[in-house]
C-alpha cells in the first residue's frame, strides 16, 4: 500500500513539475501588433494641393522621357500654376518661420521652371529640370512635411553626356530615365533605364 502511495506522490511531484517549469516557460503565441496610426498634420486640402502639383511634375517628367518638349513646356505651365494653390497659411500653426522657408522655395522652383519655359533646346530643359527636381527634394518636401504617398528620389550618373549626374522624382521605384529618355541622339533608347534610387520619400 505504501509502495502504491509512494507511486501516485511521485506522480503528482512529476506533473507538478512538468506543468510549473516547463509548461510555464512556453512562449504562447502573440497576435499580430498593432500599427500606430499615422496622424496628418496638413489638411486634405493642403495634401491634394500637393499631390496635384506632382502629377504636374511627373507628365513633364514623362514627356521628357519621350522628348517632347511641347508637352512638358504644357506641364510645365500647369506646375507653376498649381504651386501657387499649395495653402501656405496653414503652415503657421506650426512656425511663421516655415511658412515663410516655403515661400521663399515656391519663388525660386517658380524661377527654374520659369527658365525652363524660356528653352527650346532639350538639353537646356533638362538642365532646368535638374534644378527644379534639386528644389523640390530634400528642400522644399522637408520644409513642408511632405504627407503624400511614397515617392523616389533617383539618379543618372551620366545624364548630361556622362560628365553630369542629375536627380528627379518618381513615383515608382522602377528607373525610367527622364535625362537621356527614349530617343537620345547618341544611346536612342539604350540608357532609358539608366540610373538608380538613391533615396525615399515618405510620409512622417
Amino acid at each position: 500500500m505504501k509502495k502504491i502511495f509512494g507511486f501516485i506522490l511521485l506522480l503528482l511531484v512529476a506533473f507538478a513539475a512538468y506543468w510549473f517549469l516547463i509548461r510555464k516557460g512556453e512562449k504562447k503565441p502573440k497576435g499580430p501588433k498593432m500599427q500606430p496610426v499615422a496622424v496628418k498634420q496638413h489638411s486634405d486640402a493642403f495634401n491634394v494641393a500637393v499631390d496635384n502639383l506632382m502629377a504636374a511634375y511627373f507628365a513633364m517628367k514623362d514627356a521628357f522621357v519621350e522628348a517632347d518638349t511641347d508637352k512638358a513646356k504644357a506641364a510645365a505651365r500647369q506646375f507653376n500654376i498649381l504651386i501657387d494653390s499649395i495653402p501656405l497659411k496653414e503652415l503657421k500653426k506650426e512656425d511663421s518661420l516655415i511658412v515663410a522657408t516655403a515661400a521663399a522655395n515656391i519663388a525660386d522652383i517658380k524661377l527654374n521652371v520659369d527658365a525652363l519655359l524660356q528653352q527650346t533646346d532639350i538639353t537646356l530643359m533638362r538642365a532646368d529640370f535638374r534644378t527644379v527636381s534639386d528644389m523640390l527634394y530634400p528642400s522644399f518636401f522637408k520644409t513642408i512635411n511632405y504627407e503624400g504617398p511614397a515617392l523616389y528620389l533617383q539618379n543618372c550618373p551620366m545624364a548630361f553626356d556622362g560628365d553630369k549626374d542629375a536627380n528627379w522624382i518618381s513615383n515608382s521605384n522602377q528607373v525610367i530615365n527622364p535625362y537621356l529618355g527614349k530617343s537620345h541622339p547618341k544611346y536612342k533608347a539604350t540608357m532609358l533605364n539608366c540610373g538608380e534610387v538613391k533615396d525615399s520619400i515618405v510620409s512622417k
